[in-house]
């Protein structure tokens, strides 16, 4: 994770000193291990529950709501309720 890291983040953003290093590291590690999809996990993070599978719907109707990490480097996609 360290040079994923470095690429999507440290390389992205002005850190002003160790305790903003640290708010964005620790941001960083939970998208990384709860929403940011692994290709060698099926797409899934690392913490997701590999026996809960979500049905595939018609993507066409549905609205996606985007969520910026850290500022704005890195966005989250997820269904409009």
């Amino acid at each position: 994770m360290g040079a994923t890291a470095r690429a999507e983040v440290t390389d992205r953003m002005l850190i002003a000193g160790p305790r903003h290093l640290r708010a964005v590291l620790d941001e960083y590690v939970a998208h990384y291990n709860q929403r940011r999809p692994h290709r060698g996990r099926n797409l899934r993070p690392p913490d997701h529950d590999d026996s809960i599978t979500v049905p595939v719907n018609d993507l066409a109707a549905a609205w996606i709501r985007r969520r910026k990490v850290l500022g704005g480097p890195i966005h989250e996609y997820e269904r409009a309720a």
